[in-house]
């Protein structure tokens, strides 16, 4: 009798689960909207929302049923979420539910319905900088990334600029790496971000970033020209210095930068850093070649480095040391957001919910002393002001 109620209760949690699917599912076609953020402890969030993500069986996903697929593939959840998935239709293979035993073909669709949590930005503003009728420049602040990519969509540059100012759609010309702040370069429309590209590719447009480093830094103008190799898996880029030959093989990518000092108070120096090459992370690799890396970059500062640094930390804390401002400093010692009702409704299937940022989220937002401020082309400039920090009075 016990087994019979317990699959009776299951059912009808089942049934309960697939009238709750009756809601507006989200696409990458769906705009952000200005009432889909939340604010809280100075960092901008995203209101959790339902959105369906696509994957198709690719050769390695091919023959393996559909729940051990995503418990292989997918590890964020437990195999028992992916079973109870399968079961209310909130995983689909070719827009039909399909039982636990499925097993998955070569090219179907695969459609995983989930409630989903963006991770926090800080919530500076994006300021517009330039509007022109093929152009528009912004400053883009640290911590929050271009465009859609890994856990964000809404907390995006180009998503903010959609639900504040009903400015898309956006083709961004260049990188700003998610820490990284200032200009940013975006075509209105698809030929003036050609035009763009053809000028980067031709190698005519020089760029220009300044960065607040450790130390002394030498006030003659100093070239660094050495082989950038980026590791995806560690997710940090190395400088490779010297010359192939039968014995040894550089792997990385040719890239040089020039630096020249601007100031410095004994401790640190604001220096100008022109990179010639556009690696990953190749200006901060090349300041940790020079001795003198971004005080507050983590990645690339060594640990004798951090034991000269008074400011050898993390964004935040860096920031906190120095006194900085709230446009330098991470309010995160304040308290932890707390559930409410009129900021979203709890999805009982969510293994995020009742939290506001995803699972895994520390709580910790940094900014690296990296910012954009000029590029220079065939008869066009643009420009960005000097952020805060870059005043070492």
């Amino acid at each position: 009798m016990k087994r019979d109620r317990d699959e009776a209760e299951e059912e009808g949690n089942e049934e309960r689960n697939k009238r709750k699917m009756e809601i507006v599912w989200q696409t990458p076609a769906h705009p952000a909207q200005k009432q889909d953020y939340v604010f809280h402890n100075g960092k901008r969030h995203v209101r959790p929302y339902y959105f369906e993500f696509v994957s198709h069986v690719n050769k390695r996903w091919e023959g393996k049923t559909i729940v051990d697929l995503f418990a292989q593939e997918f590890r964020g959840r437990s195999r028992d979420y992916y079973v109870s998935a399968v079961k209310c239709g909130r995983i689909q293979v070719d827009g039909e539910n399909i039982p636990v035993s499925y097993i998955v073909k070569r090219c179907q669709k695969i459609s995983h319905f989930l409630h989903r949590h963006e991770p926090p930005v800080m919530a500076w503003d994006v300021e517009v900088l330039q509007n022109e009728p093929d152009v528009l420049t912004v400053c883009k602040p640290a911590s929050v990334p271009v465009h859609p990519c890994g856990q964000y969509r809404k907390n995006t540059v180009l998503g903010i600029l959609q639900a504040e100012y009903g400015l898309a759609p956006l083709y961004p010309i260049h990188r700003l790496d998610r820490l990284v702040s200032g200009l940013l370069i975006m075509a209105k429309n698809p030929a003036k971000a050609d035009s763009f590209r053809q000028h980067i590719e031709a190698g005519l447009v020089q760029k220009q970033y300044v960065a607040k480093v450790v130390g002394v830094f030498l006030d003659a103008e100093q070239v660094v020209d050495a082989n950038i190799d980026y590791n995806a898996r560690e997710g940090r880029s190395t400088a490779e210095v010297g010359i192939s030959n039968g014995d040894t093989t550089l792997k990385g990518k040719a890239a040089c930068t020039k630096f020249t000092r601007i100031s410095t108070n004994g401790i640190h120096s604001i220096v100008l850093c022109e990179p010639v090459t556009g690696r990953t992370h190749q200006i901060r690799v090349h300041l940790q070649c020079t001795g003198h890396p971004i005080a507050n970059d983590m990645l690339y500062l060594s640990d004798d480095v951090v034991n000269r640094s008074t400011l050898g930390t993390t964004a935040d804390r860096a920031a906190a040391l120095s006194g900085g401002s709230p446009e330098t400093s991470c309010e995160s010692h304040k308290e932890e957001y707390k559930y409410c009702s009129e900021d979203f409704s709890i999805d009982p299937m969510c293994t995020h919910c009742p939290n506001l940022a995803p699972n895994g989220y520390d709580g910790h937002e940094e900014g690296l002393w990296l910012h954009c401020v000029r590029y220079t082309g065939p008869e066009w400039v643009y420009e960005c002001p000097y952020p805060d920090w870059a005043s070492l009075t």
